[in-house]
């Protein structure tokens, strides 16, 4: 079996910027279409659509009480890291808007899909890197080292209550296909984060 072999400062940085890129992009799409989200940001993109505060903002203040959890049960490194992604993933959706991206006519089916998609495969670079997009993601992290239990699965217990709660303030069929987006996402992350087919660290 080979060696466990540490991925260097210079993997890790562009892995955390690689996998924040993924996740701004398909937050872009997401908010561009109306669509919504689960975990974390889906409570900082719900709270944005409602107040017109910006999602970057929202979204890190949200984050601020997981740091704590974060620093006592997953280390230093960690905490640093997904405070980084955090920040970066803040700016991203700051710049995103303005002229970069144009989603255009992209059906809400393909969008809630390629959202999923992209965000769970940032999602599984960050956490591959010892980073996360802080939140539930901690939460979710914590419990299956501790457990076993997936960080997917969790994740998914935590966006039921978040859409049944976005069933009350957005229509049907936006909640339905954001739904789906979260199912691709949490599907791609439950499957794919497997410590011990994961050589590297």
């Amino acid at each position: 079996m080979p060696d466990t072999q540490n991925h260097s400062l210079i993997e890790d940085l562009q892995g955390i910027v690689t996998g924040v890129f993924f996740c701004g992009v398909s937050l872009h799409i997401l908010t561009q279409l109306g669509l919504l989200t689960g975990q974390t940001a889906g409570l900082a993109v719900i709270i944005s659509y409602l107040t017109g505060w910006s999602f970057g903002a929202v979204f890190f203040v949200i984050n601020i009480p997981f740091y704590f959890l974060a620093w006592f049960r997953m280390g230093a490194t960690f905490t640093y890291r997904s405070i980084l992604s955090v920040t970066l993933l803040s700016v991203f959706s700051a710049m995103l808007p303005f002229g970069w991206a144009d989603v255009g006519d992209l059906h809400l089916s393909l969008g809630a899909i390629l959202c999923g998609a992209l965000a769970g495969t940032g999602l599984l670079i960050l956490f591959r890197h010892k980073g996360s997009m802080g939140g539930f993601g901690v939460l979710a992290l914590y419990v299956q080292d501790r457990t076993g239990f997936r960080a997917g699965y969790l994740q998914m217990l935590a966006d039921v209550v978040i859409f049944g709660v976005a069933l009350f303030l957005f229509p049907f069929a936006i909640v339905g296909w954001s739904l789906l987006g979260a199912l691709v996402l949490n599907v791609v992350i439950a499957v794919n984060h497997r410590r011990d087919r994961y050589i590297a660290t």
